[in-house]
């Protein structure tokens, strides 16, 4: 449970009460209450307000806030106000301004360009939270936490760069190490001191603004990254270990980019050090519901399928896409119960009030610009906060069990799209979601998983596009699979270690003995070219012929059942599909990127092979997950259709958790409606 204070789900979200009059707030805490807003996020943009410069502080209205809120029954969860410096700071002290990857310097303006290696920001960030925390370490309305705000800033300045030597010192301890890993006598690149090192940037290793990816050493640019996630991870630290330090018993979180895939930083790694997941939920409009439950689910993976907290979501709109469309009638309702249903124990928006000024003035709010409590959005708020009141704690700290684990993993994203070919249509994301919508689409739930994770619970491994195998992956890999474990791989995988170096000897590398194979060559297929996957015995559920692209390996089999072959071109009759058999399991390899069906019907077999079957067949468009809690189960049916859907269940009795209504057998779910449905005993026949 999140907080002893609050047992049940976390419902509110982000409030601005210092862009607004005290007249304002309390108007606004009569709606909240209302809408049954329990949780407040406060400060986060307020470093400028509470500290005018070096040395005064002013918290006196955030005092005023704080006790205003608890005396009226609600919740705080405190941000540390690091996101953005002030613009004295910008001015006095320059080494806190970030430089682009163009080299550019930049000036004070917009937010998230703080770099994280600045000894300025480091010191008054440190000094700021040493303050707030020693003001409110007792102060009984605060529940969690909030460092600064979907941190992330990617900056090539001096200290950086100087920084980054260090960082290299401990990571290869000697250059003759360190020219080795980067094989730095390509291109006569060999460093004979330290300071000779320079960041990978358009300035030096990289070729093209447009696309940061084009550089000409991946070793250098994939360390960088790691570097640069580390520092901005030490900018949380700091803020965290004074937290832990003086309120060791509030959980401390900061909030993940909307883009749960956000590419900078390596979330499973930061993972470690939040005492809970939080993430910012901004699907849009045609944003496909496998997409976002591919998020969640990650949001689930990243602390080993404990819950997590949305921190923010929209009540109706957004405001930085293209087309900034509303929320349709019940949808917020609808995708608030998506996250709960994939392991989410909060629900809370950004904004409670809109601004009325500056970029967020068109992001929708609980409370819109007319300011009071009359409109479609106040109402569907309110109806699912009274929801949540009635729910509790029935859901809290359940768990979604799964046997399937899907295997993505952010050093080999970097590195694959870092690789200079050999497609530009390659997109490692695409690649696993492509996987992942397999199982969405058959409702069956799966793990998402990083490459350090323990396999032993699993039955079935999918690692779409290892191209980095490091570490001692490959043995734990073989470990899994000889102890009956079902592994599956895809096309350019096993090809390189840790330093983006190739595996020699044949690709794919430390996978070879396991998947009975070697690959020769990669052909990559122009943009609408295709080859085909012929199937060269008969399975069944799979039919005779599937489309396949982007990459097709031609390889040979060393020990592995060709199970099909590719269709054309001069390759056609070598294999695209093998099964070896290892130990007491099997090691699959799929050569190309399949058709939706080919996936399909591959997952269908497999699961069938373990026995794994969906938790619920639907029709389309009904999403289905189970979340269990002290031996009973809570399935959720979530219809993200505009039409009446009928749902056919087993002869046993459920009962739906929010209307209490009785379901024997079958159940109509409305457009865009919800049902989490748990067995009851009743006696009927």
């Amino acid at each position: 449970m999140l907080s002893t204070k609050l047992p049940k789900m976390f419902y509110g979200g982000d409030y601005n009460p210092e862009q607004w009059s005290r007249e304002t707030w309390e108007e606004d805490i009569r709606m909240f209450k209302l809408a049954g807003i329990d949780v407040v996020t406060l400060n986060v943009f307020t470093w400028a307000l509470n500290q005018p410069d070096e040395e005064t502080y002013h918290f006196e209205w955030l005092d005023e806030i704080i006790d205003l809120l608890y005396s009226n029954g609600i919740y705080v969860c405190l941000a540390t106000g690091t996101a953005n410096h002030p613009a004295w700071m910008a001015n006095r002290y320059p080494d806190v301004l970030s430089v682009d990857f163009a080299g550019r310097k930049r000036k004070f303006g917009f937010r998230h360009n703080s770099c994280p290696n600045s000894p300025t920001y480091k010191k008054y960030a440190k000094l700021l939270v040493e303050k707030l925390a020693n003001r409110y370490q007792n102060h009984p309305a605060i529940v969690v936490w909030h460092v600064n705000n979907e941190m992330g800033c990617q900056c090539y300045c001096d200290n950086c760069e100087k920084e980054f030597r260090v960082w290299l010192k401990k990571r290869y301890g000697s250059l003759e190490e360190l020219n080795k890993a980067w094989n730095t006598r390509f291109w006569g690149h060999t460093f004979y001191s330290w300071e000779e090192i320079v960041l990978p940037n358009l300035l030096s290793e990289h070729l093209d603004e447009s696309n940061p990816n084009k550089t000409a050493f991946q070793g250098i640019s994939l360390d960088y990254y790691r570097f640069n996630s580390d520092s901005v991870l030490d900018r949380y630290l700091d803020e965290y270990e004074i937290l832990k330090k003086t309120t060791p018993n509030i959980p401390i979180t900061t909030n993940y980019h909307g883009h749960a895939t956000y590419k900078p930083l390596d979330y499973f790694k930061w993972s470690k050090y939040v005492d809970i997941v939080a993430w910012d939920n901004y699907p849009a409009f045609d944003t496909p519901e496998s997409t976002t439950a591919f998020r969640l689910d990650m949001m689930r993976g990243f602390k080993d399928g404990d819950p997590f907290m949305i921190m923010e979501q929209t009540p109706s709109q957004q405001n930085w896409q293209p087309y900034n469309s509303l929320k349709r009638p019940r949808v917020m309702r609808l995708w608030s119960y998506q996250a709960i249903a994939r392991g989410a124990d909060t629900v809370m928006f950004f904004q409670l009030r809109r601004s009325y000024g500056a970029c967020e003035k068109y992001h929708g709010a609980v409370i819109e610009h007319v300011g009071h409590e009359n409109t479609r959005v106040f109402k569907e708020v309110a109806e699912l906060g009274a929801e949540l009141q009635q729910l509790g704690e029935i859901l809290l700290d359940s768990r979604i069990d799964t046997n399937i684990a899907l295997l993505f993993d952010w050093e080999n994203w970097w590195a694959v799209e870092f690789s200079s070919g050999p497609s530009d249509q390659l997109k490692y994301v695409e690649e696993v979601q492509k996987y992942y919508k397999a199982f969405f689409s058959k409702n069956i739930a799966v793990d998402i998983i990083n490459a350090e994770a323990d396999l032993s619970k699993y039955d079935l491994v999918i690692a779409p596009v290892l191209y980095m195998v490091k570490d001692d992956l490959d043995k734990r890999i073989e470990q899994f699979t000889s102890r009956g474990g079902t592994f599956v791989t895809t096309f350019f995988s096993g090809i390189v270690n840790e330093n983006d170096l190739v595996h020699l000897g044949g690709y794919p590398g430390k996978l070879r003995n396991l998947l009975g194979i070697w690959v020769e060559e990669m052909d990559a297929l122009y943009p609408g070219k295709t080859n085909q996957i012929v199937m060269k015995k008969e399975i069944k559920g799979f039919k005779a012929t599937y489309e396949c692209g982007i990459l097709c390996d031609l390889l040979h089999t060393e020990g592995a059942e060709i199970v099909a072959e590719y269709g054309s071109d001069f390759y056609k009759g070598m294999p695209s599909l093998t099964r070896n058999k290892f130990g007491k399991g099997e090691a699959w390899y799929i050569a190309s990127s399949p058709d939706a069906e080919f996936m399909e019907n591959l997952i269908n077999h497999l699961c069938n092979q373990h026995s794994i079957k969906p938790i619920l067949k639907t029709p389309s468009e009904v999403e289905v997950t189970k979340r269990t809690k002290d031996g009973k189960s809570f399935t959720f049916l979530l219809n993200h259709s505009d039409e009446v859907k009928q749902i056919h269940f087993s002869n046993d009795t459920y009962e739906d958790i929010i209307t209490k209504k009785l379901y024997h057998g079958e159940a109509i779910l409305e457009p865009k409606g919800v049902l989490i449905i748990t067995p009851v005993e009743t006696g009927m026949d």
